[in-house]
């Protein structure tokens, strides 16, 4: 992609209107006790849904969102349809997670690049560390789908453990629950977590909405 494409489709996507009511998350439980997460499928609810506004328990950062973010957005409204797509859904399926969810995590952790290897060792679409990998049964963290169910479970555990938080469930994924609990529970004063969540639940929002739009 040119980057002077790049830009108009960037012109489009923060031009749009948002939906009203696409900021909101909420969580609940379903007849097995499972936390439902944002958009997963509201029907499952047993508990009254508890609304979580992201808008309003995202980190306090820089609100100008950097270059790689905005491309970040661009490449996962352009690719999400697509990308991995029955992988995705059989994950988001299995552990009852949004696939918007899973796509934002891997247009960020990966960019959709099946071989991205971080500097401190965390490997494939869903950037698992090896101890995750071997702890959420990936024999292969280059095979796409081994890696999208990783992520996913470790996900779906992290969501049961913080009782459907997004904030602190992303948090724990990208440094670690040991993070989480040092910091009292809330996300950890570490400039590339609060950018982390944040780039997540933007790019997580933009796809629910484009989705409820049809």
């Amino acid at each position: 992609m040119s980057r002077a494409c790049a830009m108009l489709l960037l012109g489009t996507i923060f031009l749009s209107p948002v939906a009203q009511g696409a900021d909101d998350n909420y969580v609940c439980k379903d007849a097995e006790g499972t936390w439902v997460l944002g958009n997963a499928g509201r029907d499952r609810c047993v508990t009254r849904p508890k609304s979580v506004r992201t808008g309003d328990s995202r980190p306090a950062v820089s609100r100008g969102p950097s270059q790689e973010a905005t491309f970040a957005e661009v490449k996962a409204i352009l690719l999400a349809p697509s990308a991995y797509r029955d992988h995705v859904r059989k994950a988001a399926e299995t552990y009852k997670l949004p696939e918007e969810l899973l796509h934002a995590v891997m247009a960020v952790e990966s960019g959709f690049n099946p071989f991205a290897m971080s500097h401190k060792g965390a490997a494939g679409l869903m950037q698992l560390m090896p101890g995750t990998a071997r702890d959420m049964h990936v024999n292969d963290v280059w095979s796409p789908s081994q890696n999208i169910d990783g992520g996913a479970r470790y996900l779906r555990i992290l969501a049961n453990q913080y009782q459907g938080d997004l904030t602190k469930t992303l948090s724990a994924y990208n440094a670690g629950p040991e993070a989480v609990r040092r910091a009292g529970g809330g996300v950890p004063s570490i400039q590339e977590t609060r950018d982390y969540v944040r780039k997540v639940l933007v790019i997580y929002e933009k796809l629910k909405s484009r989705n409820a739009k049809g």
